[in-house]
Order: structure tokens, then sequence, then C-alpha cells
């Protein structure tokens, strides 16, 4: 199974035991899930579908625990190429559907008539255990999270802009910042962070499938610093290799010039080490001579020899009598 469906099996089997966080959870799934029909004037029906059985069940036991009722279960073949399956919950009375869409906030009542509320009551998520509620209705109705071995991305599908709007509102309440897009007609709110989506699966209470996504997120951090350390690394000795053989050339024109004999102790020592030793650190290098010479001690000599060198391209020296060092 996919880390998603992994995930939503872990939500579907969390029943709120508060009445009130039962109707928000059930109000987000029908929201996000549903459909409403015509049974007659004035009747309506509720049909909600989903591809994922867990959220089937997770309807069916919130219908059941909530107004003592049964949903009829249809199974039907979604003509795909996948060939996965529709699962559809019918609730047919229409005396019981009305009362389910009036507390759950979608459907109010008035002399005019019948309206539906595209905004979700603030009644039916004053509370913080039923904005969670809400969050696992929508995203167990229409959301899905990407395996993170792959990359960070959850997100939440809705064919009504306004329950996408509502759900960015809740998510805002707890700090989580998602982003909107609009995809096939469809709209899309976000979260491609780590950390918003960690938060997240903790608020929903998908804490299985938060210990298995932050375990990958350290996995993915040590390979990081590990590939960080490498590069590193391997800038160093490329930055290393490339002044020793800079070096290396100095100091055999320098010896075809005026013989590295001629060179002051302290310039001719730092010399033969280096051809001698031509993969050497400056640090490795000090630790070659006697006495050992600090990485500092080593620089210095070397511009020396580069001074050296630039006057002998510029044909600057005149004379060579004896040791050269001034």
């Amino acid at each position: 199974m996919s880390f998603s469906t992994d995930t939503k099996e872990e939500l579907a089997r969390i029943i709120p035991e508060d009445r009130c966080c039962q109707l928000a959870e059930l109000s987000a799934l029908i929201r996000m899930a549903g459909m409403l029909e015509l049974a007659g004037p004035g009747d309506l029906r509720i049909q909600l579908s989903t591809e994922n059985p867990s959220t089937a069940r997770k309807i069916f036991k919130l219908v059941k625990r909530i107004y003592g009722f049964q949903a009829e279960i249809q199974v039907r073949q979604t003509p795909r190429f996948n060939k996965s399956k529709q699962y559809a919950l019918l609730l047919e009375a229409p005396e019981e559907s009305r009362q389910m869409l009036k507390e759950t906030g979608i459907l109010m009542e008035t002399e005019q008539g019948i309206t539906l509320l595209e905004e979700v009551p603030s009644a039916l998520i004053k509370n913080r255990c039923c904005r969670r509620a809400f969050l696992r209705g929508a995203f167990l109705g229409g959301g899905s999270i990407s395996a993170p071995e792959k990359n960070y991305h959850l997100e939440f599908v809705s064919s009504n802009e306004s329950h996408i709007d509502s759900i960015q509102k809740i998510l805002r309440r707890f700090q989580l910042q998602g982003k909107y897009i609009l995809r096939k007609g469809h709209h899309v709110l976000y979260l491609k962070e780590g950390e918003q989506i960690v938060d997240l699966l903790n608020i929903m209470g998908a804490h299985h499938a938060l210990l298995a996504l932050e375990n990958i997120r350290i996995l993915k951090q040590m390979r990081n610093n590990i590939n960080r350390i490498v590069n590193c690394e391997t800038a160093n000795l490329s930055k290393t290799v490339q002044a020793s053989m800079r070096q290396v050339e100095m100091i055999q024109f320098i010896d075809r010039r005026i013989g590295i004999q001629n060179l002051s102790q302290s310039l001719r020592e730092v010399a033969i080490a280096r051809l001698k030793y031509p993969e050497a650190s400056l640090k490795e290098l000090g630790e070659q001579i006697n006495p050992p010479v600090g990485k500092s001690g080593i620089n210095h000599r070397f511009r020396k020899l580069e001074q050296l060198e630039v006057r002998l391209k510029t044909q600057k020296m005149t004379s060579l009598d004896g040791n050269v060092e001034k």
C-alpha cells in the first residue's frame, strides 16, 4: 500500500468520543466526498463516494454512532486502467438526511426554504478538538500525501473552492500556511514543507505516519549532511591539488633559472619538500621539515618564492650573488 493509504487507514481508525467532534469530522467528509440529490419536493438524499475502503468504513461508523441508522453501501468498478473500486454510501431517508445536513452545518432551513451553507459555521469548529476532527475528515474525504522518500507533499482537493478556503482558514489557526492552486478544474490546497506536514499529521492524529515521515526526514538530513561534508572535502582537496601543482611548476621554473641550491635554506627546504610531497597539504608539508614549521610559516615561504618567480619572469633581477632571499 502507498504511504497515503496507510495514513488514511490510521486516521480512519480514530473515532472521536465527543459528539461535537464526530459532527465536525462528518461535516468535512460530506463536504469533500459528498453529493446531494433531490429525492422529491423538498427532500434531499446524501451520497458519499470514496475509493478508500477505510474511509467508507469510517463514514459508516460515524453515521451509525451519531444517528443510529445504517447507510447503504454500493461497490462500483471505476472506469480506469487501474481498475480501482468506488465505494458509495447512500442515505436514503429524507428526514435523517436533512437532520444530518443541518447538524453538520451544510444546510439551513428558513421561512424562505432550504439554503446550502458554503462557509463552515464557526459553532461547528469553535473547539480545538473539533477543528482537528474537521481536518482529519477533510483529509480522509479529499486529501493525499506523497511518499516522503520522494518528496514532501500533502494536499486537499475539492471541486468547491469554498471548501478549500475553509480548510485553509483552519490550517492558519494552527499556524500552518497552505498554498493554493487550480489544477484541471479542481481547487488544491497543499503543503510542501516537511515540518508543516509533520505538524499537520500530529494535529489530525496520524502518529504512526508522523514517526515514519520523521525517520525518513532524519535519514535524508544525514545523507545531505554527509554529501555536504564530502563535497566540501572534495572541493578542499581539489584546491589543495591545484595549489600544489602550481607550486611545483613555480619551483621547477625557479630551478631552471637559478637553481634550487641557490635559494636560502628556508626556501630551499620548502621547495625540496614540495617536490618530494606534491600531494601534501601545507600543514603536512610543514611536518616534513626539521624542525617542523606551521602552516602560516609555510605560507610565508611560498609567498617569498612567488615574489622571486615574478621578479625572474619580469627580468628585474640583474645579478644573483650567493643565496637569494632578501
